[in-house]
């Protein structure tokens, strides 16, 4: 399809990323981990693009108002037109959570207008997490959700990440996965498997391809939240913890070992841990031994699917996010 857009004289525009991504064919980029957004400037009256969102919701905006979300499967052109004279801004938001497979996306194209280049923002900010990150159900005013409804109305784009970042001026990359914690994932499935094991991967649910060791993009800040599925269900029998005790000591030298891995890797990043209710003196230690701060999150009303934090809940998050980082 490429080829025929290109074959029509439409140019495309240079590239502002946020997210993991994984080179595809013909210049396209395969994505999977939850809030990847791509960016792009012109100038001309019309923008044309070139996507496959696979099962995800991905939202398009022109100079920050949106003007479609996207769902179905297959090959999708979409062509904005009446833009008005100037420069503008499009950019393609992933709003759902894709734990298997990935969307592709093939480019914004213009053709009576000009190709600009792309800008980034003065700021980087890396998160870190779990379903509290990914704003799993968040468009949800009942606690009482469906598979699908999950799914359909988890958005990204409404967590604290995201929100925090526009208040700071700062392009993010998200990497969380629902139900996974820094040892032990919710209920005890996929054991083996938390979060620090996915950690290294372009698309969340392949094992290959993985980050380059000498990845660029460096962040300025880094927010990790994990802990609540490694708490918030009993140990079973058969798995690897005797008791709590040693469930909370593995996760404490675990975590250890993650930040400082990852203070390691981002040279001057200030890394900020989030600290819930079920185990706030567990980051603490955390936090002191490796110089991250902790930032305690509590008093969330859960009201979307699941129980999970709300939209007024993802904004406290966010307001004192800010908070500490302003203060630190």
């Amino acid at each position: 399809m490429l080829a025929l857009l290109l074959a029509a004289a439409l140019v495309q525009t240079p590239l502002n990323i946020g997210g993991r991504v994984a080179p595809a064919p013909e210049g396209a980029y395969d994505f999977g981990w939850p809030g990847v957004y791509f960016e792009g400037r012109f100038t001309g009256p019309e923008v044309e693009i070139a996507v496959q969102p696979g099962a995800e919701h991905l939202a398009v905006s022109v100079d920050g108002v949106r003007k479609a979300e996207l769902a179905n499967p297959g090959e999708t052109r979409l062509k904005l037109g009446d833009l008005g004279p100037g420069a503008h801004v499009v950019r393609l938001d992933k709003l759902t959570e894709s734990q298997t497979g990935s969307a592709r996306f093939e480019g914004f194209f213009v053709e009576k207008g000009r190709a600009l280049p792309a800008s980034s923002r003065p700021r980087r900010i890396e998160f870190i997490g779990d379903s509290h990150t990914v704003g799993y159900g968040v468009r949800s005013t009942s606690r009482d959700c469906s598979e699908q409804q999950v799914h359909d109305l988890t958005d990204t784009s409404l967590a604290f990440g995201p929100i925090l970042a526009a208040r700071l001026d700062a392009d993010y990359r998200i990497e969380a996965f629902s139900g996974r914690g820094v040892v032990r994932n919710y209920n005890g499935t996929a054991a083996g498997e938390p979060l620090p094991v996915l950690f290294p991967r372009l698309i969340p649910g392949q094992g290959e391809p993985r980050i380059a060791a000498n990845d660029p993009w460096k962040p300025d800040v880094v927010v990790v939240g994990l802990g609540t599925n490694d708490f918030s269900t009993p140990l079973h029998a058969g798995e690897t913890w005797a008791d709590e005790a040693a469930l909370r000591h593995d996760y404490r030298e675990t975590y250890v070992a993650f930040v400082q891995g990852l203070k390691a890797s981002r040279p001057g990043a200030r890394v900020f841990l989030i600290a819930g209710d079920t185990f706030a003196a567990d980051v603490a230690d955390v936090a002191d031994r490796t110089g991250a701060k902790a930032v305690r999150i509590t008093d969330m009303d859960r009201g979307a699917c699941h129980w999970h934090p709300s939209i007024a809940d993802q904004k406290m998050m966010a307001d004192r996010l800010e908070a500490a980082i302003r203060a630190n």
